[in-house]
């Protein structure tokens, strides 16, 4: 190992012990952007049922730099995205060291899963532990949705491969049931679709719709029933239909989704990829590429900076550093890529950690908001510090 990939490598695992000693001091509860309808002034006032309310509210304590939720009564809480994202990581660390303290965490964590599940659905599923309103729907507490049942599907698959617990993969199985049967489906021309972000709504988001393709391929593998990489294709081509000649892909379909995004790009090169690689299927291939080039020439600044959108840096958001190293190591990428992934990590560890350990959620052209938010945050940084771990310290 160079010397200066030595001394990053070494950086980086102070970064990620300080990080891990503070996520398992909050026993993995925090607070998260999207939180603000816990407050006692939305649940037990009239003001919870305006629409216009609940969007702004939202966005009062999702873009102050100030955390005023202690004193609106919104507490810290599990999120089951967030523990999704823990357990991968968790499972990571065991691969490159087995041994007791990974393996109870592993246990704990996929158990309190099981326990979070959103009940009255065709499969197991998971939402969000707070009331949400966006601009496309409305969702209550825990109404489940393809991108937090993906990786949390994704994450009892991995849990079950070092326990053999078969709850776990029973659970998982299932969790294409709630894929197939209760998400709406829009069709294109070609009778290809994708799937809706929950199935209290008909939005067309892709990375939405590509998570959904991913979690059938997983499943297929334990499964091998063929539909489901029937069914997963037919989202993958309906979603490369739309990709840009650029290689970039917008957000959505409505009016208001067609921005382009540094995270979710990865998440759709992440998705195809983990389709390709399990059916075998190299039909998508060139959009892969086309998509990969577009992501690693535009997303990211010769600083280390990780730009939010394709025409703006700001925000700076933690979601994007933590996507890079995630999807180059589906890809496998990383090692290739290493320059790059090192320099985004020294960055964001210089500009966007806590003394404390734990990461801001962004930094804004004139201010930082430094709320400890515990999914976007800090089981993302946790997610990709233990893949980036899994990579380059495997024969430790």
């Amino acid at each position: 190992m160079k010397k200066i990939e030595k001394q990053l490598n070494q950086q980086f695992k102070h970064s990620f012990k300080k990080l891990k000693n503070y996520c398992e001091s909050e026993n993995f509860k925090g607070w998260d952007p999207y939180d603000g309808l816990n407050s006692w002034v939305i649940q037990k006032t009239f003001l919870g049922k305006s629409r216009f309310f609940r969007l702004a509210w939202i966005q009062l304590f999702k873009r102050n730099p100030i955390n005023f939720r202690p004193l609106f009564g919104i507490k810290k809480d599990y999120n089951p995205k967030g523990l999704g994202l823990f357990l991968i990581g968790y499972c990571n660390l065991y691969k490159v060291k087995p041994n007791q303290e990974y393996l109870n965490k592993i246990n704990v964590l996929s158990s309190e899963l099981l326990k979070l599940k959103t009940k009255g659905y065709s499969g197991a599923c998971w939402g969000y532990n707070f009331d949400w309103q966006a601009r496309a729907f409305y969702q209550p507490k825990y109404t489940p949705t393809v991108v937090a049942t993906t990786f949390i599907g994704e994450a009892l698959l991995e849990a079950y491969e070092i326990t053999k617990r078969q709850e776990l993969l029973e659970t998982a199985i299932s969790c294409s049931q709630f894929v197939l049967i209760d998400l709406n489906k829009s069709y294109d021309k070609n009778n290809n679709f994708t799937l809706s972000y929950s199935p209290l709504d008909k939005t067309q988001v892709y990375n939405a719709g590509l998570l959904g393709a991913k979690l059938l391929s997983l499943i297929f593998k334990y499964t091998k029933e063929s539909s489901l990489l029937t069914e997963a294709r037919k989202i993958v081509a309906y979603v490369c239909d739309k990709q840009q000649e650029s290689g970039a892909w917008s957000y959505g379909t409505l009016p208001f989704h067609q921005w382009v995004d540094n995270f979710h790009t990865g998440y759709n090169l992440e998705c195809i990829y983990t389709y390709q690689c399990i059916s075998g299927d190299k039909t998508f291939k060139p959009y892969i590429e086309k998509g990969l080039k577009y992501y690693l020439d535009t997303f990211f600044t010769k600083e280390g900076i990780s730009k939010y959108y394709n025409n703006s840096i700001f925000p700076i958001d933690i979601h994007a550093p933590s996507q890079l190293v995630v999807t180059l190591n589906k890809l496998e990428l990383l090692t290739k890529n290493r320059e790059l992934v090192d320099r985004v990590l020294n960055w964001t560890i210089k500009n966007m950690q806590s003394p404390k350990g734990y990461f801001y959620y962004q930094k804004r052209k004139y201010s930082t908001s430094k709320t400890p938010y515990i999914r976007w945050a800090q089981s993302w940084m946790f997610y990709a510090f233990s893949y980036y771990h899994l990579e380059f310290n495997k024969d430790e």
